[in-house]
């Protein structure tokens, strides 16, 4: 079955070539994925199409009517559509956009996604939607890019739309950890060589390679990634290995590492007894 996605929005041609080329695309002529793009203005009930009004109170800016919103959305559960299993608003206000909220929409069949303008939606419209969502703590000028953002990251995880399902379970967040740092040809370049683990193709050694390096770029740029990422006892003493005190392995909730083998001593050869003299 295909991920639905709804798009409200605005400026409907502003979405238009994202879903249709790329990956998207692609998947959107396979029935993998389908994309409606939908005018807000075509629900504004009235000739000039306009679909917002000034605040109540004052203030700059304009607001975009709630009735307007409403009837859009109604007219998502007219047969033959499905109505959709999320109504999710796009908002700074929204909880955080993460992998595993991409994961979680992922297992949906159909999606729609609010795209605000101006000074945002009537704040009854939280009364029309299942979730707010935020993809950071910044603005922007509307929904449309954050919307993007969302179809892209969901889409991706959904059978088939890449092609090889391993590749997204090894990213960066699908794995707990950043991703670790890939390498192409040329071997060198301007002074910089690829790492001789990549080149000796040892799978083993080239895995525990990768694996440290990912601990390496989150230790260094994303410590706050490690308490949920299901670290292992040799990852412990990878990070042990890179500087980490066992304070602070405790401290992200690193297991033990495992205990270091003894070396056994090799045993002194057994001295010869002195020849007898006759």
């Amino acid at each position: 079955m295909s991920l639905h996605f709804s798009l409200l929005t605005l400026f409907p041609e502003l979405l238009r070539p994202f879903t249709s080329e790329a990956l998207l695309g692609k998947a959107a002529v396979k029935g993998l994925l389908a994309f409606d793009l939908i005018d807000l203005r075509e629900y504004a009930g009235n000739r000039w199409r306009k679909v917002d009004d000034a605040p109540y109170g004052g203030g700059a800016g304009m607001v975009i009517r709630v009735d307007v919103v409403e009837a859009a959305l109604q007219a998502l559960h007219q047969p033959p559509s499905t109505p959709p299993d999320e109504v999710i608003l796009l908002t700074p206000a929204g909880q955080p956009f993460t992998q595993k909220v991409a994961e979680e929409l992922s297992e949906k069949n159909h999606l729609a996604l609010l795209c605000g303008r101006y000074e945002g939606f009537d704040a009854r419209v939280e009364t029309l939607v299942t979730r707010e969502i935020s993809i950071g703590d910044f603005v922007m000028m509307g929904g449309e890019a954050a919307a993007a953002c969302i179809v892209e990251a969901v889409a991706r995880l959904r059978p088939g739309v890449i092609g090889d399902e391993e590749s997204w379970r090894a990213d960066s967040y699908s794995s707990g950890l950043l991703d670790y740092p890939e390498y192409t040809r040329p071997a060198q370049w301007q002074g910089l060589s690829v790492p001789d683990v990549l080149q000796g193709g040892h799978h083993a050694a080239i895995e525990r390679w990768r694996r440290s390096k990912a601990l390496e770029r989150t230790w260094a740029r994303r410590p706050d990634l490690l308490p949920t990422a299901g670290l292992t006892p040799h990852d412990s003493a990878s990070l042990l290995a890179l500087g980490l005190s066992p304070e602070q392995l405790s401290e992200i909730g690193a297991p033990l590492p495992p205990p270091q083998r003894r070396r056994r001593k090799k045993s002194a050869p057994p001295t010869p007894e002195p020849e007898s003299q006759g």
